[in-house]
C-alpha cells in the first residue's frame, strides 16, 4: 500500500516526510513529483511504509493535520490507471 499526501507547501523536502512518518513507524520509501518544465514540487507526494498498520495510523492521525502553514490530506494512494 502507498499513502498519498497533498496539499503540501512547495517547500516540503523528502526528509522532512520521511521526519513526519517516521513517527508511525519504518518509511520505506518518498517519492515527491516535480514538475517537468520548471523543476519545482508539485505540492504532493507519496510515502510507503514497512507495515499497512503504520500506514493506517499514519493516515488516522495525520489527514487534516495542520503542518508548515497548510492542512495536509492523507489518504490511501489509488493504483496508477
Amino acid at each position: 500500500m502507498s499513502i498519498y499526501v497533498g496539499n503540501l507547501s512547495y517547500e516540503v523536502t523528502r526528509d522532512d516526510l520521511v521526519h513526519v512518518f517516521s513517527e508511525y513507524g519504518t518509511v520505506k520509501r518518498v517519492y515527491l513529483p516535480t514538475d517537468r518544465e520548471t523543476g519545482r514540487p508539485r505540492g504532493f507526494g507519496f510515502v510507503e511504509m514497512e507495515a499497512e498498520t503504520e500506514e493506517v495510523s499514519a493516515i488516522e492521525d495525520l489527514d487534516g493535520a495542520q503542518w508548515m502553514g497548510r492542512q495536509m490530506r492523507v489518504n490511501k494512494a489509488r493504483p496508477r490507471q
